[in-house]
């Protein structure tokens, strides 16, 4: 009898508390691996503190996190990117005064068993180069190359950390709030470098995003989260007509 595959990401019981206040509470979620996940919430539900807590930003309080069947909830943020977890932030975490494709290129460089010194970059001929490129083209950005990170739109800078995760082995992705901040006219191309991103990494994709309509047109499931726990996890369909959901986050302002 075949064993069951343990899902990418398994959070159980999780809890936190700070000062006497409880920021999460009892959280459970299973992630498929190569699902696309999507959580919604009102503001100040959780779901970022959730993203600290997965990727060690922050330690819980309660309850563990495992990443493929493995403990990964008392290990250090490299332990946790060397074991396939890689993230973005709300607001953009790039090298503004290096290049496009030097910022891909030290993800890369880590990427291949170099390291992220500066002082040792790569040549253009070698593995991590020729990646960071790929990953430029993929995302649409290959033209603008070798333009500051600081100087591109905000737009690009969001693709820009999408290439630098296509440029790693991360197996496990979150992406908080990939769409903020991004003008109307870059949503569309935004979706389609994050479906490229899971579909060409074949990874598993966790992703908050306040703009509804853009996230049930992208992933498989959806977690709901209100007041620091998990009120519900079903297929988008079914979450937009949950009474409860209704009642607790699409009636509230996002």
């Amino acid at each position: 009898m075949t064993a069951a595959v343990p899902p990418a990401l398994r959070v159980e019981g999780l809890g936190l508390q700070i000062g006497g206040a409880t920021i999460l509470q009892d959280v459970d979620l299973d992630v498929p691996a190569g699902s696309l996940v999507g959580v919604i919430g009102p503001n100040g539900a959780g779901k970022t503190t959730l993203f600290n807590t997965i990727s060690g930003v922050v330690r819980p309080t309660a309850g563990r996190i495992l990443m493929d069947g493995r403990d990964i909830t008392g290990t250090s943020i490299p332990a946790r990117a060397r074991a396939g977890l890689g993230r973005t932030f709300q607001t953009s975490s790039n090298f503004p005064r290096l290049s496009v494709l030097e910022n891909v290129r030290m993800a890369a460089q880590a990427t291949t068993g170099g390291s992220y010194s500066l002082l040792r970059f790569p040549g253009r001929g070698d593995d991590a180069t020729r990646a960071a490129i790929e990953s430029l083209e993929a995302v649409g950005l290959a033209d603008k190359a070798h333009l500051a990170a600081g100087d591109i739109s905000h737009g690009d800078k969001r693709k820009l950390e999408i290439a630098t995760l296509l440029a790693t082995d991360a197996s496990l992705i979150l992406l908080d709030e990939p769409m903020a901040g991004v003008g109307s006219g870059d949503v569309a191309g935004l979706v389609e470098r994050i479906r490229d991103l899971h579909r060409t990494k074949g990874c598993t994709v966790l992703m908050v995003e306040h703009h509804l309509e853009v996230l049930m047109g992208l992933v498989d499931r959806v977690a709901v989260m209100v007041s620091g726990s998990i009120i519900a996890f079903d297929t988008p369909e079914t979450i937009m007509a949950d009474p409860r959901v209704q009642a607790a986050y699409l009636g509230s302002a996002a």
